[in-house]
């Protein structure tokens, strides 16, 4: 079994590489056209949940993941796939269903920005160190040849290049940073959505076949992931809004990142490619079923104060 699914590769050749190296390259792009002062208000009016949750997504998600794998002990490329998802930044998504859910958008907009803009340099640094500690993902690297210097320095130009136009794009032209930022983050957005559909459809079979074993996994990762971000909320003070953010912010993760990285960079491992496609939809779904919790609790107290 674990033979089979560890055999499962995706290329989609060079034309396919290009074309998902430029859908990631206009989101980051976009996420930098997009940035304003005031998106990283959250960091000076209450910077203990700010940091609390900064330290969640970044340190406290991929370490709680490594953990998770040595407890567990999945096949490799399933574990290869939660460590590279857990090293990715939080995904747009999030701020809209903080919104849904009466949690503080202003807080969750601060990280998914501090996020994104730390991702050029944070994420593929991150998914080596953490792929490193774990000696089965350390094996698949060392099969597959992985070249670490060449992955940092791809991803750099692909994460950080765009960050950095777009940055100097804002601060230099601002009008037409505003023009610009919404059509280019729809592009990339919808360039993003057809690689996850066409991820999930390209590995439905092994989705299937060996679903017993992912759903689960998923579920229960993601699931941690919403307790890490609360728990850090809960002890840096977070108020109930901040607590609904932080829940949200660790637990919602930019999978088509993971998903791109995976069939760009590490030749579309079958498991770890499966992982990335699940957690792209399950993480909606488990944030809107916070959401519904949470608006139920919500009317309980309303009617209870009547």
């Amino acid at each position: 079994m674990e033979a089979e699914l560890n055999a499962i590769t995706l290329e989609l050749g060079e034309a396919g590489d290009l074309v998902m190296s430029l859908a990631l390259a206009l989101m980051m792009f976009a996420v930098a056209l997009g940035l304003k002062v005031d998106r990283f208000a959250a960091i000076k009016d209450r910077p203990k949940p700010f940091i609390a949750g900064a330290l969640a997504q970044i340190i406290g998600l991929p370490l709680l993941t490594l953990g998770l794998v040595h407890v567990l002990d999945p096949m490799p490329s399933l574990a290869l796939g939660m460590i590279i998802v857990a090293s990715c930044p939080g995904g747009s998504v999030s701020n809209l269903i903080a919104l849904f859910g009466r949690a503080n958008t202003a807080l969750s907009v601060s990280l998914t920005a501090t996020s994104s803009l730390l991702a050029a340099v944070i994420t593929p640094i991150s998914i080596v160190f953490w792929c490193s500690l774990y000696p089965p993902t350390a094996n698949i690297l060392e099969r597959i040849n992985f070249d670490t210097a060449a992955f940092l320095v791809k991803l750099l130009l692909i994460l950080g290049l765009p960050v950095l136009v777009g940055m100097i794009m804002a601060a230099k032209f601002p009008a037409i940073a505003r023009r610009l930022q919404g059509p280019v983050a729809t592009i990339g957005a919808v360039l993003l959505a057809i690689i996850i559909i066409g991820a999930i459809t390209a590995f439905w079979g092994t989705i299937v076949k060996f679903g017993y074993i992912l759903f689960p996994l998923v579920i229960l990762h993601n699931g941690l992931a919403f307790l890490l971000g609360y728990i850090a909320a809960r002890i840096s003070g977070g108020d109930t809004g901040e607590r609904r953010a932080l829940t949200i912010e660790t637990g919602i993760q930019n999978s088509g990142i993971a998903i791109v990285i995976l069939l760009t960079q590490l030749k579309g491992l079958g498991g770890a490619a499966a992982i990335a496609g699940i957690w792209g939809t399950w993480h909606i779904v488990g944030g809107l079923i916070l959401v519904a919790l949470w608006r139920t609790r919500d009317r309980s107290k309303r009617r209870a104060h009547v």
